[in-house]
């Protein structure tokens, strides 16, 4: 090509930096995780240390869902007004900060103060990412693009049961929470110099990446959207879970009225339950009914999350690209299937390898549905309602945070087994799956 071609016809840079967003994404939610889910590997420490019984142990644990359930929607409506930018930054930092003061607690009504605070901080964190992979991926990449971010995690907690123990038994619980909170400060003036609320004002972001983001975009927010693919193939299952062309919810008060939003919010609060009381109890389940060392029970308790991080890539994919955008499938599967591991745990053997294979199929089928039910707000709400319709769904699975912990740390007080905490979790996946069933999977 000669020089006058070449100035005619000039290269148009490509980019894809949405990608590097989104390992933001992930680093910011693992740390996010690694710091929310410490408690599980320490409360054994802390149960010997302040002499205290299990229903005290799940309060602890417990308090940060309580404060992260309150802190959702005012956060949604705070990123809807002013962006993601700064709104994760901030949460970044303050959560960072009270997971150091976790180490310093001197008393039980000091770590859940703590904890309340560190949810409270946490809180914008979600609602901030899931925004971003809104604002930032096409329709046909939110789904992968969530389970990226849910992946997260899992991940975190791969790592933490074996790092948290050996802090804890090295140096003493406390320094758990020191060495955890260092990496969020860094990591909140990376994400601010680095991630712009809308991809149009990042100048790392091409033309051709923006058309590509905005390929998907329609006009008038009020058409409805057509998200899905639709094929003959999928008739019978379009029938099975009732799609429907809905128009794109533009208002808080509609989504604060609309079945679907509430059904999502109700859905995930079951889930979560199930979730978050796996991940805070089975570090105890390992040590006191399994019989496992505090060394080996760390390693057996990544089962779950090593699952977990399968389920949710592989879901995010299979809800994006197998089943045409659809999201209640891998919802229905993920309940389903859950309720039948919690059968599977209340009889299954003790060898070390049946404990591990059971628990790494309980954090696989969790996860397979688990980036759909963000996923799923994406094409209920519009775009400029989507932090408010995140929050809400996300206030609901955390409110099952607050509540599962301690309903299985009461159980254990009454009946001295786990069995009927897994009843518990099985009865959570169950409802769960009727809500579900229930919601209309959007067009």
């Amino acid at each position: 090509m000669s020089k006058i071609e070449a100035t005619a016809f000039p290269q148009v840079r490509r980019s894809n930096y949405r990608f590097v967003v989104l390992t933001l994404i992930f680093i910011v939610y693992a740390v996010n995780y690694a710091d929310r889910t410490n408690i599980g590997a320490v409360l054994p420490f802390i149960i010997d240390e302040f002499h205290i019984n299990n229903f005290e142990a799940g309060a602890i644990a417990s308090m940060f869902f309580l404060g992260y359930a309150l802190s959702q929607i005012p956060a949604g409506f705070f990123i809807a007004k002013k962006g993601i930018r700064g709104a994760v930054a901030l949460s970044v930092f303050g959560f960072s900060f009270f997971t150091w003061l976790m180490g310093t607690a001197t008393s039980v009504l000091g770590l859940k103060w703590i904890r309340l605070a560190l949810g409270l901080s946490e809180g914008p964190c979600p609602v901030g990412l899931a925004s971003t992979i809104n604002n930032w991926f096409p329709a046909k990449e939110k789904a992968t693009a969530t389970g990226v971010f849910i992946a997260a995690t899992m991940f975190a907690p791969i790592i933490v049961p074996p790092l948290a123990v050996w802090i804890a038994v090295s140096w003493g619980w406390r320094w758990v929470f020191f060495s955890f909170a260092i990496p969020g400060m860094a990591i909140a003036v990376a994400w601010y110099l680095l991630v712009k609320t809308k991809p149009a004002e990042s100048r790392f972001v091409s033309q051709s990446e923006l058309d590509i983001i905005h390929a998907d975009s329609g006009s008038d927010r009020a058409k409805p959207r057509q998200n899905l693919i639709m094929h003959p193939k999928f008739a019978l299952l379009d029938r099975l879970i009732r799609v429907k062309k809905l128009a794109p919810i533009a208002t808080a008060k509609g989504l604060f009225k609309s079945k679907n939003i509430i059904g999502d919010f109700l859905a995930y609060f079951m889930m979560v339950s199930v979730l978050y009381g796996l991940l805070t109890w089975i570090p105890l389940y390992l040590v006191q009914e399994k019989g496992f060392n505090f060394v080996n029970m760390s390693f057996v308790a990544t089962m779950p999350c090593i699952g977990g991080l399968i389920g949710a890539i592989s879901g995010g994919f299979i809800s994006d690209k197998l089943l045409g955008r659809r999201r209640k499938p891998t919802m229905m599967f993920t309940a389903v299937s859950t309720v039948i591991m919690m059968l599977v745990m209340l009889n299954i053997s003790g060898s070390t390898l049946a404990i591990c294979a059971g628990l790494f199929m309980v954090g696989l089928c969790l996860n397979i549905g688990w980036p759909a039910f963000t996923a799923y707000g994406m094409a209920v709400a519009d775009s400029k309602t989507y932090p408010i319709a995140a929050s809400i769904i996300n206030s609901g699975g955390n409110m099952g945070g607050f509540v599962s912990p301690m309903v299985a740390g009461y159980l254990l007080d009454k009946t001295g087994s786990f069995d009927a905490v897994f009843t518990w979790f099985g009865i959570c996946a169950a409802i769960g799956l009727v809500l579900i069933c229930l919601l209309d999977e959007p067009q």
